[in-house]
């Protein structure tokens, strides 16, 4: 059982990055102090279960907060509204970003509770988990979006980060309705065999539902959800088969992304201050 005290002794940006990006009113930066670590499980709260009908445990219900083990490991990364102030209340996004280092402290990554991920943890160099990714519903906008890619773009230069990998998930958890996307997924962005997660076997749901040439691409990529569309545009990849998630209502693939069509795209100006990586950016 979890606790409120458990849940503020989660630490602010471990990894000790310290820059910030602005775009108008909006800025994405990692969180510093439990209390912004408390605003973003509490956004994640009113999104995952409020919003997409979760289905929380007896203390995420009395919290009114989405928290786990994993985020006391966590670098968090916030986008704020300055406009609303510049404090906890201010966080309208979140992304959780789980590094080698910080996975080891908790038993592992988060993916690998869904997927062998052995292929990923066996390359050389840094590699980075993506995971519990929100945006207020206010601010589903192109800005936001691109702020928070700028921020991850950021974060994968200050770490030397080579591989991005997670779970992407799509609402509900009925396979044979996602049979499109699922199988557009399959056919189309199957990683390479070397790298390729796999849905572990006790959770294997197979994601090759339809015959290639039976597959409407434009109506494939209509039913995708934005987030996954945009891990596509970026050259990323799944892996075999899906994982059927319950409590928070999707259907899991695992999804990887290399690293360097993100910082061409995203990391477009920086400066080195105290040997780290500062981006600049105007509205």
């Amino acid at each position: 059982m979890v606790d409120q005290a458990s849940v503020d002794q989660s630490s602010a940006s471990p990894n000790g990055c310290s820059w910030a990006l602005r775009a108008g009113d909006l800025e994405v930066r990692l969180a510093e102090g439990r209390r912004e670590i408390d605003a973003a499980q509490a956004l994640r709260y009113r999104i995952f279960y409020q919003e997409m009908a979760a289905r929380p445990s007896s203390d995420t219900a009395r919290l009114e907060r989405d928290f786990d083990d994993y985020d006391a490991v966590a670098d968090h990364m916030l986008v704020l509204d300055r406009s609303i102030g510049s404090g906890p209340d201010a966080v309208v996004g979140t992304y959780r970003l789980i590094r080698r280092e910080a996975a080891a402290r908790c038993g592992g990554f988060y993916t690998a509770t869904e997927f062998d991920i052995g292929g990923i943890l066996s390359l050389p160099g840094e590699v980075l988990e993506l995971g519990r990714s929100c945006v207020d519903a206010r601010h589903r906008t192109g800005q936001c979006m691109q702020l928070l890619w700028r921020g991850i773009a950021a974060y994968v230069f200050d770490h030397d980060i080579k591989l991005m990998f997670g779970c992407g998930s799509l609402p509900g958890v009925e396979p044979a309705a996602l049979k499109l996307p699922l199988s557009y997924l399959h056919h189309h962005h199957l990683a390479p065999p070397p790298l390729r997660p796999r849905a572990i076997d006790s959770r294997y749901t197979s994601i090759d539902l339809m015959p290639a040439d039976e597959i409407d691409h434009r109506g494939a990529l209509t039913a995708l959800p934005p987030l996954l569309k945009g891990y596509l545009r970026l050259g990323g990849m799944v892996g075999d088969g899906a994982v059927i998630d319950h409590q928070f209502n999707t259907t899991d693939v695992c999804i990887l992304v290399k690293t360097d069509l993100v910082t061409a795209k995203y990391y477009r100006h920086y400066e080195k201050r105290e040997k780290r990586p500062v981006a600049i950016y105007s509205s």
